[in-house]
Formats: C-alpha cells, sequence, structure tokens
C-alpha cells in the first residue's frame, strides 16, 4: 500500500510539471501567433486614428489675442484639459495605418486671460496674411437642374408595367 501511496505521489507531480511547463509554453506560443498573422498578406488591418486631427492650416489660422471660444471653433474641442492648468489646451492626434508603426502629433495652446498667448508642438503657425475667421463670399455654387432621369425603382415598377407617377 505505501508503493502504491509513494507511486501515486509522483505520477500526479510529474503530471502537474508537465502540466505547468506545457502552459508556459501554450503562453509562448499565444504571443507568438498574432506576430505570425500581421505578416500573411490577405488580413485587413484597419487604420486606427485617435484625437483631433491636427492640421497645419488649422494652425495657420490661430492668431495670438484670439479668445477661447474662437481657438475651440478652430481647432474643435481639446484632448486634454488639465484641471490644474486650465489655460492650458492639448491637442493630440495618432494615426497608424494598418500594419505600420504609429505616428503621433501633438499641439499645446496656452491662454492668459481667456486670451491665445503662445502655441507649442510638432506645428509652428505661418505668417498671418488675413483674418482667420473671416467667411469667403466668393464662393458660388450651381446646382444643376432636374433632367427627369429616374432612379432604378421608378425603372423596375415601369418593366412591370406600374405606373410610379399615380
Amino acid at each position: 500500500m505505501r508503493k502504491l501511496l509513494i507511486y501515486w505521489a509522483c505520477y500526479w507531480a510529474c503530471g502537474a510539471s508537465i502540466y505547468i511547463s506545457g502552459c508556459s509554453a501554450i503562453d509562448s506560443m499565444g504571443s507568438a501567433v498574432p506576430r505570425a498573422l500581421d505578416k500573411m498578406p490577405l488580413i485587413h488591418r484597419p487604420d486606427v486614428q485617435q484625437g483631433n486631427v491636427i492640421t497645419q492650416s488649422a494652425i495657420d489660422k490661430l492668431r495670438p489675442g484670439m479668445t477661447k471660444n474662437q481657438a475651440r471653433y478652430i481647432m474643435g474641442t481639446p484632448m486634454l484639459v488639465d484641471v490644474f492648468h486650465r489655460d492650458r489646451w492639448d491637442y493630440i492626434y495618432s494615426m497608424q495605418p494598418g500594419g505600420e508603426e504609429r505616428t503621433q502629433e501633438h499641439i499645446s495652446l496656452f491662454f492668459s486671460d481667456d486670451h491665445l498667448v503662445r502655441i507649442e508642438g510638432d506645428y509652428r503657425p505661418l505668417a498671418a496674411t488675413e483674418d482667420p475667421l473671416k467667411v469667403d463670399k466668393g464662393a458660388v455654387i450651381s446646382v444643376p437642374d432636374y433632367t427627369g432621369e429616374k432612379g432604378i425603382f421608378s425603372w423596375t415598377l415601369k418593366k412591370e408595367g406600374i405606373d410610379s407617377e399615380k
């Protein structure tokens, strides 16, 4: 009986050690599988965008002395507003095209007495030439007249002998 107990304990100890080492091997295989899938050619990898889109044209519209509302109109709502520094707005934008490295852009706007005093970050404003909030009234958009062409639904009804005009 004593030998049977010793064999039984050895059996369970060996089984437990194989089980524990097997879990670590499975864990290392589990992290290798996504890396192998990243290299496969026909897998769709979506673009991941996060934060506020920052463009040079938006930065060019910012001027010292603008109010917070004017800056918010141009740049949008800031991504980060520090609770302890309410006069600093941070705009962060990151883009990761499918399967490529992530790029990140950052702009900080500093205000004093609700007026913009300076801009720091990845973009610099270009020379001021015109009022950024000025509305361009010279743009004319022409809309063509309706030619009476009907859509596929009306065409199908006509083919079936049903008049859509009635």
